[in-house]
């Protein structure tokens, strides 16, 4: 039973902050911008490649659609 406690709690993390992405976008990519430079930094630049790749992910995940593709014609910023 711990393990279904633990998968509960797991979900309902995820969801909360799928929410925040969904209402706060410019402050996901700023802090997604600024933790990619910190690490960077401390690497280096030796993984520049890759934070620079999950840093434009981000970027491209926090970027909101003109319409909803499985609802034509609706607004996603009121789901």
């Amino acid at each position: 039973m711990p393990l279904l406690r633990r998968l509960t709690a797991i979900a309902g993390t995820a969801a909360a902050a799928r929410s925040y992405v969904r209402k706060n976008p410019d402050k996901v990519n700023k802090a997604a911008a600024k933790a990619g430079q910190f690490i960077d930094k401390r690497t280096k630049g030796k993984y520049h490649h890759k934070i620079e790749g999950a840093v434009r992910k981000v970027h491209h995940m926090t970027a909101r659609p003109a319409t909803d593709p499985k609802h034509p014609g609706t607004d996603p910023t009121t789901h």
